[in-house]
């Protein structure tokens, strides 16, 4: 009895690759990327001449192909570093997580480099790009600020300090008015608790900052809305402090009248809410605050 024949399978697939052979070398088949032919220095080049014109996305491949080819030479690194810079330039949410990624790799690969301050400075700059609003989540506020101080401490003589340092101040201004927004929302839905653990934490983590009359004065509201009767006597001394501190403050003038009930008895003290016209004295429309 005859058996099937199980080798024609084999030789169709020879005889098919043995035709497909000669159209890829003859043009018939895909390409070679004219890119690979190119030396790290001659595709280095070319990507500089596509970044000067601001054509990002074409210098790409060059600027990749000369760090590919000889990653540990001088153009594989000053390539890896402009296609960094690449990314940076071209702007948006997404081509800056690309450019803090390819910056933390020429940091790890070359950390001696006369070029890790720099790469150090645009990983803080790609995260500063992508900080949020005061109202929204500080993530990536939070880790621009460690990136720049990180700068400081590794470099602190380099020529960007200045700048870290201007960018520091402005990234803690913007913590802090994060953590006032978040006060100010549980002032709003009555929920002093949280309110008054945000001013609190604001005041103490960040001295510096210029709006301190606007933190007390909402702090002293927050005490005075809490059922706490030791909270009450507190929402006296906060205003007290911001009238001794910033005796010019336009807040000044917005306490309320009525503070000595604020040191009631009876029900006041056994935790009752605070009497609706403590929060009267609150700035109208076009101050700047959030309203209630």
């Amino acid at each position: 009895m005859n058996r099937p024949h199980r080798t024609l399978p084999n030789v169709l697939a020879a005889a098919l690759l043995a035709a497909v052979l000669p159209l890829a070398g003859c043009g018939g088949g895909v390409k070679e990327d004219p890119i690979l032919r190119l030396s790290a220095a001659e595709s280095l080049t070319q990507g500089k001449e596509l970044l000067a014109r601001e054509k990002y996305r074409a210098a790409r491949p060059y600027l990749s192909h000369a760090f590919e080819v000889e990653p540990n030479s001088v153009a594989g690194r000053e390539g890896l570093l402009l296609l960094a810079d690449s990314y940076y330039l071209d702007g948006g949410v997404t081509n800056w997580i690309q450019a803090e990624a390819k910056y933390r790799d020429f940091l790890n690969r070359f950390p001696t480099s006369d070029q890790a301050a720099y790469a150090q400075y645009q990983i803080a700059n790609s995260l500063s790009k992508r900080v949020e609003k005061p109202n929204r989540d500080q993530t990536a506020t939070s880790k621009a600020l460690a990136a720049f101080e990180e700068l400081l401490r590794l470099y602190p003589t380099s020529e960007y300090t200045a700048e870290a340092q201007a960018e520091i101040e402005a990234l803690r201004h913007r913590l802090a008015a994060s953590e006032f927004v978040v006060g100010d929302f549980y002032l709003r839905y009555r929920q002093p608790a949280g309110a008054i653990l945000r001013f609190e934490n604001l005041l103490e983590e960040f001295p510096d900052y210029d709006e301190r009359d606007k933190v007390l004065f909402h702090l002293g509201l927050a005490y005075a809305q809490s059922r706490v009767p030791a909270d009450r006597a507190k929402a006296l001394e906060t205003f007290e402090r911001l009238r001794t501190e910033h005796p010019e403050s336009r807040w000044v003038a917005q306490i309320p009248d009525d503070l000595p009930r604020l040191e009631g008895s009876g029900d006041e003290a056994a935790g009752e809410p605070p009497p609706p016209e403590v929060l009267a004295g609150e700035p109208s429309r076009g101050d700047g605050v959030s309203q209630r």
